[in-house]
């Protein structure tokens, strides 16, 4: 139709019952003239006349007393939705989907859920962990995380933090095969390799060189799907390792690890939180990202800085091979 139909509708019953039109106007906030322009198009519409006009008064005619009690019950559960509909754009409660990496989740964003769980009891948490990107719209994911570079999809992104890409190993391995000074020297130690587990792909090693973003595969000796088990099979002695920056930080600050080629670490990729809409957000979903930013953002529980990168070992001789 060519006219409100919703509006005329609502503007009749409010005329009906107040028995004014002006007042029927500004019970919605519209003008005199408007709601009389709604009024007119809706018995133009039905070819019906609803009213009997004065310059005081309004009364109902036969027809109009008719299409009120047929119009009144689904007028009124229709605002009910729409309050409804309002209330849980604005309330901190129900359901809160959300998409993010295994390890990442893990590690990094449970704190902010569990602080955000704590605040907002009635949030009803739904969280998958997916390393692979999925169909966003399609499994209507509220909130979703990404390390990585910024998401694309026609996806709203805000990067929270940067990941770095650190070389560490541990002291005995050092001891046992030498300290790495420069990038080519990783070709002759053992390296770990890490598979992606949505491409099955082995990553390469990403490194800072002036200004440059430099990769290198290297063949490795200790390949896996978990960052995690990489991990441990470095901090054991097996391999040096090219680790994220929140994995390899408290196992450099409690000196389980130490940080090689330090002025090579990377910071090109970050951790993205990802997201539809700025406009139409409901209020859990703004509340969650505003969250996630402020205990992220600036953290230095998942981001190595200068003084831990000045751990760095000074060249080391190996005392034996394998």
């Amino acid at each position: 139709m060519a006219f409100n139909e919703l509006r005329a509708i609502s503007t009749f019953i409010q005329a009906a019952e107040l028995g004014s039109l002006r007042q029927a106007a500004a019970a919605q906030a519209i003008t005199p003239q408007a709601a009389s322009q709604a009024l007119a198009q809706l018995e133009s519409h039905l070819g019906v006349r609803l009213f009997h006009r004065t310059t005081r008064k309004l009364s109902l005619t036969e027809e109009c007393s008719q299409f009120l009690e047929a119009a009144q019950p689904g007028l009124s559960t229709l605002q009910r939705a729409l309050q409804g509909a309002r209330r849980g754009r604005e309330e901190i409660a129900g359901p809160l989907r959300i998409v993010a990496p295994r390890a990442t989740m893990l590690r990094i964003l449970w704190p902010v859920l569990e602080a955000f769980c704590r605040r907002h009891p009635r949030i009803e948490p739904d969280v998958q962990l997916d390393d692979r990107v999925g169909n966003w719209v399609e499994e209507r994911v509220d909130i979703g995380f990404r390390v990585g570079s910024a998401p694309q999809d026609g996806l709203i992104a805000r990067r929270l933090m940067p990941v770095q890409l650190v070389v560490c190993a541990a002291p005995a391995y050092l001891a046992r095969f030498g300290t790495p000074t420069h990038i080519d020297d990783l070709a002759r130690h053992r390296c770990s390799g890490f598979r992606h587990p949505a491409t099955g792909k082995v990553m390469p090693w990403e490194f800072k060189v002036g200004e440059e973003i430099v990769s290198r595969d290297l063949a490795p000796v200790f390949c896996t799907n978990d960052i995690d088990l990489e991990a441990q099979a470095v901090v054991a002695g097996e391999a040096i390792g090219q680790l994220v920056g929140a994995t390899a930080v408290p196992l450099i600050r409690s000196g389980q690890l130490l940080p090689l080629l330090t002025d090579h670490v990377t910071e090109h990729l970050g951790l993205y939180v990802y997201y539809g809409s700025r406009v139409a957000q409901p209020a859990r979903v703004r509340a969650f990202i505003d969250l996630a930013a402020e205990m992220l953002g600036d953290n230095e529980d998942f981001v190595l800085t200068p003084r831990d990168l000045a751990k760095a070992p000074r060249r080391r001789k190996p005392s034996a091979a394998r």
